[in-house]
């Protein structure tokens, strides 16, 4: 029958695919991405035999199906689905969370959150110690456009009032939607002692991976916030780092909670930033192990700097954050780390699905394991519960003190 060969052909063509794509994610370093999924031990086993490329049918599987066509009382899912479900099974018995299949309008929707793409009014919500959610407005965006300010106070949105137990990503969600004729959002913002009334449109956000400001005129510190590493971070932390010592600042607090990771590549040049040229990260793969070195002379290797962290702060990030814990060139101040220590080669399939093969895994310059470790902030702090960020203002305490002592 029609569907029994073409699921044998498609079988076969999908084992030696696996094959092929697992032999690529070993050689193509610069195309490794990083992922925040769950952390699992992944490096795989130089052990295991090889498999045998003339027997790749997998006869039990098409016996199933032929059997499944002739007496299964109901109607068939679409063979898609069906496709789908074998290459799930397939990668479920690595055992191997991290090593996974995406769905084409997932797999669309994964290549906006690197492109930095999404529907909304386009700005940064941060709580001060104090616990409010201080907004900052992307360059550009919906929200400056209607005359949104940095500073300003998130009160309501489409009247519901603001809690101080309400959570971040909750809130966040409140400001974004379809853009579409007549959608948006209608907010109450606090500027100085004043209440003001804003509609914002949801436009196409494009959404920086930095953002960036002059804390304490007096101290001078600069606060540079990395949300997740992109195609385009490195140029941006140039812009940032490039404004910020216009002012003479005296010190650097780098963000990297809720960075969930992103781009290996990018990451590495961040940290070659702060640290200059040095052993970034070792990779331990299936076929060998190597050292990796940022290639651009660090622009800022002598200011303070302080890192905070939380958990989930996860793999990219945790990478650069243990190598400036390592090489000593800065403190962290957090919580312990998620511990995602394991690299993805990601495949785009015919049909724009993707796969996700965990090919690798890194250590820290001083051979520190993360995978299901994390890093252990130098101060550790208890989060604040009602959101307050205690964390941020231990870190520009820190720099004040050294700052101000010199």
């Amino acid at each position: 029958m029609k569907e029994h060969a073409s699921i044998k052909n498609y079988l076969r063509s999908l084992a030696l695919g696996s094959l092929i794509g697992i032999g690529l994610a070993m050689i193509f370093g610069a195309g490794f991405i990083i992922r925040d999924f769950i952390d699992t031990p992944s490096v795989f086993s130089a052990n295991r035999p090889s498999a045998n490329l003339e027997s790749t049918d997998y006869p039990l599987l098409a016996e199933v199906q032929e059997l499944i066509d002739r007496h299964y009382l109901r109607e068939q899912p679409d063979y898609q689905i069906r496709q789908y479900a074998a290459i799930r099974g397939m990668l479920s018995s690595l055992g191997d969370r991290n090593t996974f299949f995406i769905d084409p309008p997932v797999a669309q929707s994964e290549t906006q959150v690197l492109a930095g793409t999404y529907g909304g009014v386009g700005v940064l919500l941060r709580r001060n110690e104090a616990g409010d959610f201080v907004i900052y407005p992307f360059p550009d965006s919906a929200a400056l456009a209607v005359g949104i300010l940095e500073g300003d106070i998130l009160k309501a949105v489409n009247g519901k009032i603001i809690e101080l137990s309400d959570a971040p990503d909750a809130v966040d969600q409140l400001l974004r939607g379809e853009v579409k004729d007549n959608s948006g959002v209608d907010v109450i913002v606090r500027r100085d002692d004043e209440e003001l009334s804003f509609f914002i449109p949801f436009a196409v956000v494009n959404v920086p991976s930095i953002q960036w400001r002059v804390l304490d005129e007096d101290a001078r510190v600069g606060y540079i916030l990395i949300m997740r590493f992109t195609s385009r971070t490195p140029d941006e932390l140039q812009t940032a780092l490039t404004d910020l010592t216009s002012y003479d600042i005296q010190g650097i607090i780098l963000d990297f909670r809720d960075n969930g990771g992103g781009l290996l590549q990018e990451a590495i040049d961040v940290a070659g930033v702060f640290l200059g040229d040095g052993v970034i990260m070792i990779e331990v793969s299936q076929a060998e192990e190597r050292e990796f070195r940022a290639d651009e002379q660090p622009i800022q290797s002598e200011l303070p700097l302080v890192v905070l962290v939380n958990g989930r702060t996860a793999s990219a990030a945790e990478l650069v954050a243990g190598a400036i814990q390592d090489k000593g060139r800065g403190v962290l101040v957090g919580q312990q780390t998620f511990g995602k220590g394991t690299i993805q080669q990601i495949f785009r399939l015919s049909d724009t699905s993707s796969l996700h093969v965990t090919a690798s895994e890194w250590l820290t310059p001083n051979r520190n394991v993360i995978d299901g470790v994390g890093l252990n902030p130098d101060i550790a702090m208890i989060p604040d519960a009602n959101g307050r960020d205690v964390e941020f203002g231990e870190a520009l305490r820190y720099l004040q003190n050294m700052v101000l002592s010199n």
